[in-house]
């Protein structure tokens, strides 16, 4: 198929980011395959940054023909709109001409969270007595403590590390910038890595390998995806967390608990980097579910 190398990439951020399961990834690739297929065979567009609304609703409409159910026709969209959206954040086309196609509306699953005692025993794994233990612990800290999303931790560079008032300039999707709160235990971690670890890790031969991203492997190349996926799930197995634990969980985690502890929505929203509030909105949703279980369990005739 024409559009193999850009699936392949594809598949493998979802499967490091999105923590989606076998099944869901498995449905991802047949519904992109089939509808990637399409364009190149049937429209003959050979290129992602080629492809309008038009040709993909000409593509909605094969799928109409089929008499799918409506679950699968609005997962076949998703899967489309996700991809395009990914393709123009890797740079592969210049803009999602998919962005426009409404979703059938759904109940939207409410994220699994992490308690402040989960997170806690989480980050404090780490064996900071050694060079990786410590440049782990940074990873956790600054995971949780900004919301970041993994793309934008390992694309974390040292000019955006602005300490002296206390911020983190994160580039998020599509480029955008946003400022975001570090917290005195994440940049403390991050300082001491920084200062004491990372100079060890960067190579000497090639100091350009290190591209100046702030998190390095022991061999001097920036951490990838799957290292921090790694260093996410043997903290968590290590601190005896049975919940699925991974990298996109600490987002959720700190969304919540901002949220919790009576941040204003707006605020977090920035923070998140969300475009929409609509998107943030979710968290106040895992908010008023805790409330429901408090009244629940406290209140005499819940």
């Amino acid at each position: 198929m024409h559009y193999e190398k850009e699936l392949k990439r594809y598949l493998q951020f979802i499967k490091l980011e999105k923590n989606l399961s076998e099944n869901s990834i498995s449905s991802y690739k047949n519904d992109l395959r089939r509808y990637l297929k399409f364009v190149s065979n049937d429209l003959q567009i050979q290129d992602l940054s080629g492809l309008t609304l038009q040709h993909i609703e000409k593509y909605l409409k094969e799928l109409t023909a089929m008499d799918l159910a409506v679950s699968s026709v609005a997962r076949n969209i998703s899967s489309i709109r996700s991809f395009h959206e990914f393709a123009v954040v890797e740079g592969m086309a210049d803009a999602n001409p998919a962005e426009l196609i409404e979703l059938p509306k759904k109940a939207k699953n409410l994220p699994e969270v992490l308690n402040q005692e989960e997170v806690a025993a989480i980050i404090s794994t780490p064996n900071r007595e050694n060079d990786a233990g410590i440049r782990n612990a940074a990873v956790l800290e600054t995971l949780y403590a900004t919301g970041m999303r993994v793309s934008e931790l390992v694309g974390l560079e040292l000019d955006n590390l602005i300490f002296e008032i206390g911020f983190i300039r994160v580039i998020g999707k599509g480029n955008k910038e946003r400022l975001v709160p570090v917290g005195e235990a994440a940049q403390s971690a991050l300082e001491h890595y920084i200062e004491v670890i990372r100079p060890k890790f960067q190579s000497d031969e090639d100091p350009q390998k290190a591209k100046n991203r702030v998190f390095l492997s022991q061999r001097g190349n920036p951490l990838s995806r799957m290292s921090i996926w790694n260093i996410v799930n043997d903290a968590a197995e290590r601190a005896g967390i049975e919940k699925n634990v991974y990298p996109h969980i600490f987002r959720h985690s700190f969304a919540t608990h901002l949220l919790e502890g009576g941040a204003d929505l707006r605020a977090v929203q920035e923070m998140l980097g969300h475009s929409s509030i609509i998107t943030t909105e979710i968290y106040t949703h895992v908010d008023r579910s805790l409330l429901h279980q408090v009244h629940k369990e406290f209140h005499p005739r819940a």
